[in-house]
């Protein structure tokens, strides 16, 4: 459905889960890809799978940590160095565990932030010089916790709420530049560490799958369908939006599923 021939797609956290998902589905599309984490074996395994996916592209891996703002800087030196421009940047670092508010650390709640928040703005600002070259789209891996308070998550309600006004308000500031801002907020997706933390037992999976309006719980092919839509020239008027891809799970399930989970811990 989409042709994303001669495109560059940079996809941060592309080495696992939803992103390495969406690294995946534009390289099926055609593009050329490159992935970033902190794991360099995870890189080099991402990026082996890409060339299996498109043998055609030039997809590429850099190892880096977004709190290290040299090291993003770095990281992006080398992306500069193979591709001329960034059309579509996919932000999708993100750190998670279940924790009462009680219970965190300050060290714990900083780490969430760090990466969730703090770190987004770093991609995006190292790869701002890249995505102005042309009508890029910058597409920020969100979640529900963002506007959807959850117990356990007081963390990541506060990190990724940041997140979702730092696309609102990039939209405003580089509008005029052609540069498209928007977020993607996934819900339960299943086959995810993050999912995999939250809900270890195939009983609790099951249990929020039950609180999702459409009985189920996501694949990872719902949000790259959805990110593969978003940067592509049917959404050329669509910035700066929150968009759920959850099944409807934020209208009401995901804080009542997070509740129930609640229970299952030590108080």
């Amino acid at each position: 459905m989409f042709d994303y021939q001669g495109k560059n797609v940079v996809v941060i956290g592309g080495t696992s889960g939803i992103n390495l998902g969406i690294a995946c589905a534009f390289a099926k599309a055609g593009a050329n890809v490159a992935v970033a984490s902190r794991s360099i074996d995870k890189v080099n395994a991402a990026v082996e799978l890409l060339k299996q996916t498109n043998p055609n592209g030039n997809h590429i891996g850099v190892s880096f940590d977004v709190r290290d703002s040299e090291a993003v800087a770095s990281g992006f030196n080398t992306i500069a160095q193979q591709y001329n421009a960034i059309d579509v940047l996919i932000s999708g670092a993100a750190g998670n565990f279940p924790s009462r508010a009680k219970d965190l650390s300050v060290n714990g709640f900083k780490s969430v932030m760090d990466i969730d928040l703090l770190g987004s703005f770093q991609v995006i600002k190292q790869a701002y010089p890249l995505l102005t070259k042309g009508n890029a789209s910058v597409i920020q891996i969100s979640a529900p916790q963002a506007y959807v308070p959850m117990a356990l998550q007081v963390h990541v309600c506060a990190a990724k709420a940041g997140v979702d006004m730092l696309t609102r308000t990039l939209a405003i500031e580089w509008g005029i530049e052609g540069i498209r801002v928007n977020s993607i907020v996934p819900g339960a997706i299943e086959d995810t560490e993050g999912f995999d933390r939250l809900a270890p037992s195939k009983a609790l999976k099951s249990m929020i799958a039950d609180s999702v309006p459409l009985k189920r719980n996501g694949q990872k092919q719902d949000i790259a369908n959805a990110a593969l839509f978003l940067a592509s020239d049917m959404a050329t008027y669509i910035t700066g939006t929150i968009i759920p891809v959850d099944g409807g799970w934020s209208l009401g399930g995901a804080g009542a599923a997070m509740d129930a989970l609640a229970k299952h811990l030590p108080q």
